[in-house]
This record gives structure tokens, C-alpha cells and sequence, in this order.
């Protein structure tokens, strides 16, 4: 159930960003004190991505404010702290869905508003997809502002510089604000550099900054002699110089909690030319005191009370796939220095806490840069290391190239730890690891496995450290494992070789990964041969033909898309072979899945027991 908005008498007159604009600029900081507290107690209901948009609070009632959005264009990067932009653009009586099946989506989403202008999930794209929206708004000549939001953590992407490289070329009108959380607040920040950044972006200032340009043009010594005049007083005062070099007129730091400065100095900004930089300060988590102490831990909570302080006890359970990641790669460290993980920025998600802490001369986080994390492994791989690169799926995407150019075609050995591989639920397409399956199975030299559980997992991190013939990938789901027992001794596996996990007759079915309890379940049913594949590339050939000959029909089953997937190579296999035979492929869909939980997504796209069992059924009636 939604909250009852009749606790915020402020933000119950600002449903929308047309009704926040007429409000009285005095009421302004009790809108951010009452949406913050709606942020808190929503979340609290709903579960979500918490400690980010506690901190943009403030910014996003004066992005509101002082733009005509959603005319005027603001982008979000990543959008873990668009929450507050959710509740003041007409979804706040829809917040307790968020992530939930049905319900509002965990990032912006174009298909949700007009006011999310660009559907994001991943880092690092609102630069250049806000280039292009100001280079179109500039064709169009109707006065369009185009601003984007961009955290200090998504600097650390490459695709950011290039964007800003092309943005301070072609001198388009845009606002690049920079949400810098990485430090807290100090009194001087909060006084003197608002007054600063007030004056800096005034006509005052900004006048006389273009018109010594103009002036000066013709003088190229005089000229030169300013600029770096100018740079030096500047310097002073405020660390902009990389983004000047970049082609922008920087501004700030100013204390992104005081939404008076903000609306000032936004609006002095809205109608300056050429690409801005508004760099301002906040603090994650800001009101509630656990998640400004641990913004890390408090990034994303389940539900919780927001009056006891702290996150609800989990109980004890089964590890978690990353967990057992982690476990064993510190395992493997304790007996080779040589082994060296390497992370983009995903230490935590990873499992790679207790790694860095007990092994940090072996320990990189390449931040967010997962091209720059896949050729770093290729570069520690050529002097005689073994590089584990422990990315997940989806991340693994933007390093494609890498994995082919730098790793594949050189046949260097880098292990890659390819975490949240298939459903991952409530974070929805951007997140899902719907592809990794088919778009590595293309790439030559690479050694693909799926492991059933999770000693299967470890014993297959240990098979791709062991292998040095070319690069590998060993490919878990997110969440829990499946309580399999474990065995400590690490012992590598045949390369392309599957098991037979129960005989039975007439079907055969090959499974792919963690999906075989649920194979097993529906084989009883059918009494059906159950095939723990474990390789997806190179694939168990005389396991597939014996099935074959053995078997009226193969059913393929991988939590991973059809198209291009493990069940496609098995019909690769069988053509080649010239072994015509019924192949029913299980597997994901061809679109984008939705997001919800993982057990509601499963059951919807028949990945469970019951869904196996009455997919066969189908193909069989027919």
C-alpha cells in the first residue's frame, strides 16, 4: 500500500513538476526535508536502491525547479538516484511497486514517462546520449535545455571522456551536473563556494569572461598569457581544470544539500553557452545517520523499518554463489601468488571483500571500466600471471571487444568469474544475464562452463585456473546455491566432458547450468535421461551422439537466450554429425525480460519444473 501523502503537506501540492514549479522558492527546503522522508519510508516499504537518492534529494527539486522538464531534458546516469525524480514526476502513489513485478521500474524507463528521457541501468551513458539531445535541440531552435546527472563513480568510464572530448568540440548548449558523494561536505565547501559559484555563473562574470575572448581573439600572446591567468585564479579556488581542457566552463563545488544555492545557481546556468560543469558535493545516504556511515551497505536494502536503525537480521542460509567465488578464490591465492582478481568496481557484489582484504597486493578494482578490466587481465596474463576477472554478465557486454581482440585472438589465459548469469529479477533487462551464453560461444578459443551447484562451480573455477591453453569462463546465477555438499580438494575437470544425471527413456534432456534440480524434478514425470552437460563449449560430442541414438527426442535446457545459446550449439553439433533428430530448446525467450523477483520471472518463462514438464508435454502433443 502506498504512503499517506496527507504526513507531507508540501510534497502532497508537488505531484508533478509543473506543480513544484509553482510553489514559493521558501517552501523549497521543507520539500526536500518531506520528500526525503517519503524516500525513506517508501523504500523501507517496498525494498530498493536506497543510499544514492537520499543524497539527490535537493538536486532533484532544483533540476525541477529551474527546468521545464520534461520539455527541458534530464538524463540520469545509471539511475540509482532517480528515486526522488520518480516521486515528483507523478509515480509517487506507485512507489511501493518499484522493482516489483508489474510495478514502476528500478531505473528510468522511457516506456514509464515523459519525463525519463533515456532508459539507463548501466554507467556512464548520459553524456553522450545528452550531446545528442543538445545538438538536436539546437536544430530545433525551440529554446530546449538539455541537462545531465552523473555521479563521481561514473567518471571512472572511459565512455564519459569520450563523450566530454566530442561535447567540448562541438559547443553544444548542455549541463553536465556532477554528483560528487565520494567526500563529506566541509563548511567552506558549503559557504564560500556557493557564493563563488553564484558569481561565476552570473551575466557579471560571464560576460566579461566572453567578451575578453572576443577582444583578445587577435592577440594570440596576450591571449594566451589571460587564459592562463584565468586558469590560475581559478585554480584557486576550484579544481576545474581538466574539464576546461575538456572544452567546458566548469562551476562549483557547491553543497548540493542546500537547495537555495542550487535553484541560484542553476538558474544563472540555464542560459550560459557551450558545455557547463556544475560539480557539487553530497553525501549518500544524507538523513538517515546508518546509510551515511555504510552508503555502501545501505545501497540496496530489502524492506526494512526505518525507525530501528538498522537493516532487518537475515537468517542463516545457504551461501551464495558469489560467496562461493569468493571462497575459493582465496583458497587458490593461499597457495599462488600469481593469482590476481580483478574487479570493475563490484568488490562487494562480487564477493571479493575478504580477497582484498586478505590478499591486496593481488587485489585490482579497475572502477568502472569493464573494457579497461578484461585487457588488464589480458596484460598480467602475457607476464605469466593468472588473472580471474570476476564481472557480472551483464557488465561483461561492454567489454566484447576486449574478450575477443585482447584475450580470444591471443589465446591468453584469463579466467573470467561471469556472476549473475541469467535471471537476476527485480533490476530488470539491464541487468538480466540473458547473453553471455551466445554471444561467447561465437568466440574461438574460449573454454565456456555452466556449473549444476556449487561444488560443480568450484571445481570448475579450479579446471579454468588449471587451463592454460586460452582464455575461460565459468558462468553462476545470482542469489543462492542450491546446498550441494562442497568439497574442499579442488580437482579440474575433463575439458568438454558432461555426466549422466539420470536414465530414462525416449527423452533426453541436456541441461545447461543451475536449472538441473528443476531438470530432474520434471524428468521423474517423464521418465527422462537427464545429461549435466557442464560445458557449453567445446561440447561433450559423444555424450550428445549417444543421447541421440539412444533417444527419440533431445530437450536443451539453459537459463539463457535460445538464440545463440548452448542448445543452438547442440543442433550445430547434430547437423554436423548429420544426425537429423526432434530438439526441443528451453531456454529464454527472444525479448527483454521484464523485471520481479527471480521465482515469479522463472515460473512466467517456464524455466521451473512445472514449466519443463509442460513444454515437453506441448512439443510432444504436436
Amino acid at each position: 500500500m502506498s504512503l499517506d501523502i496527507s504526513q507531507f503537506p508540501v510534497l502532497a501540492q508537488a505531484n508533478t513538476p509543473n506543480e513544484l514549479r509553482q510553489l514559493p522558492q521558501a517552501l523549497l527546503p521543507q520539500l526536500a526535508d518531506e520528500l526525503r522522508e517519503f524516500l525513506l519510508k517508501s523504500v523501507g516499504m517496498s525494498s530498493g536502491h536506497f543510499a544514492s537518492g537520499l543524497g539527490t534529494v535537493e538536486l532533484t527539486v532544483a533540476l525541477h525547479y529551474v527546468y521545464n522538464t520534461p520539455f527541458d531534458r534530464l538524463i540520469w546516469d545509471v539511475g540509482h538516484q532517480a528515486y526522488p525524480h520518480k516521486i515528483l514526476t507523478g509515480r509517487r502513489d506507485r512507489m511501493h511497486t518499484i522493482r516489483q513485478k508489474n510495478g514502476l521500474h528500478p531505473f528510468p524507463w522511457r516506456e514509464e514517462s515523459e519525463y525519463d528521457t533515456f532508459s539507463v541501468g548501466h554507467s556512464g551513458t548520459s553524456i553522450s546520449a545528452a550531446l545528442a539531445m543538445a545538438v538536436a535541440a539546437e536544430k530545433e531552435q525551440a529554446g530546449r535545455k538539455v541537462v545531465a546527472v552523473i555521479g563521481d563513480g561514473a567518471m571512472t568510464g572511459g565512455m564519459v571522456f569520450e563523450a566530454m572530448n566530442h561535447a567540448g568540440d562541438l559547443h553544444n548548449d548542455m549541463l553536465m551536473v556532477l554528483n560528487d558523494n565520494e567526500m563529506s561536505i566541509s563548511e567552506n565547501v558549503g559557504a564560500l563556494n556557493n557564493h563563488l559559484a553564484q558569481l561565476m555563473s552570473g551575466r557579471f562574470y560571464t560576460t566579461i569572461r566572453e567578451s575578453s575572448k572576443k577582444v583578445l581573439k587577435g592577440m594570440p600572446v596576450i591571449k594566451e598569457m589571460a587564459k592562463r591567468t584565468e586558469e590560475h585564479l581559478k585554480g584557486m579556488v576550484v579544481p576545474g581544470t581538466l574539464f576546461e581542457e575538456l572544452g567546458f566552463n566548469y562551476i562549483g563545488p557547491i553543497d548540493g544539500h542546500d537547495v537555495d544555492a542550487l535553484v541560484e545557481t542553476l538558474r544563472n546556468m540555464r542560459n550560459l553557452k557551450g558545455p557547463q560543469v556544475l560539480h557539487i558535493m553530497t553525501k549518500k545516504g544524507r538523513g538517515y545517520e546508518p546509510a551515511e556511515k555504510d552508503p555502501i551497505g545501505w545501497h540496496a536494502v530489502p524492506k526494512f523499518d526505518p525507525s530501528q536503525f538498522k537493516k532487518p537480521a537475515t537468517k542463516p542460509g545457504l551461501p551464495t554463489f558469489s560467496q562461493v567465488f569468493g571462497k575459493w578464490l582465496c583458497d587458490i591465492a593461499e597457495q599462488d601468488e600469481k593469482v590476481l582478481g580483478i574487479t570493475p568496481a563490484m568488490r562487494e557484489g562480487s564477493g571479493m571483500v575478504e580477497f582484498s582484504q586478505r590478499f591486496p597486493k593481488q587485489y585490482f578494482d579497475a572502477a568502472i571500466a569493464e573494457q579497461h578490466a578484461v585487457t588488464l587481465g589480458a596484460g598480467f596474463a602475457c607476464e605469466g600471471y593468472k588473472p580471474v576477472v570476476a564481472i557480472y554478465s551483464t557488465f561483461l557486454q561492454r567489454g566484447y571487444d576486449q574478450l575477443i581482440h585482447d584475450v580470444a585472438l591471443q589465446r591468453l589465459p584469463v579466467l573470467f568469474a561471469i556472476d549473475r548469469g541469467g535471471i537476476v529479477g527485480a533490476d530488470g533487462p539491464t541487468h538480466q544475464g540473458a547473453f553471455d551464453l551466445s554471444f561467447m560461444r561465437c568466440i574461438p578459443n574460449m573454454v565456456i562452463m555452466a556449473p549444476s551447484d556449487e561444488n560443480e562451480c568450484r571445481q570448475m573455477l579450479y579446471t579454468g585456473y588449471c587451463y592454460d591453453a586460452g582464455p575461460s569462463a565459468v558462468r553462476y546465477p545470482r542469489g543462492s546455491a542450491t546446498g550441494a555438499t562442497q568439497v574442499e580438494a579442488m580437482t579440474a575437470l575433463p575439458i568438454g566432458k558432461g555426466v549422466i544425471k539420470r536414465l530414462g527413456k525416449r527423452i533426453a534432456m541436456l541441461n545447461f547450468g543451475t536449472t538441473l534440480a528443476a531438470a530432474l524434478t520434471a524428468a521423474e514425470s517423464l521418465d527422462a535421461t537427464v545429461v549435466d552437460m557442464r560445458f557449453v563449449k567445446p561440447l561433450d560430442v559423444d555424450l550428445v551422439k549417444e543421447m541421440a541414438q539412444t533417444h527419440d527426442v533431445l530437450v536443451t535446457v539453459e537459463e539463457n537466450a535460445i538464440m545463440g545459446g548452448a542448445g543452438s550449439g547442440v543442433l550445430e553439433l547434430l547437423q554436423k554429425l548429420k544426425m537429423p533428430k526432434p530438439v526441443l530448446q528451453i531456454g529464454l525467450p527472444d525479448e527483454f525480460i521484464k523485471h520481479g523477483s527471480p521465482e515469479e520471472v522463472i515460473h512466467d518463462l517456464q524455466l521451473d519444473a512445472e514449466g519443463m514438464l509442460a513444454q515437453i508435454n506441448a512439443y510432444l502433443a504436436n
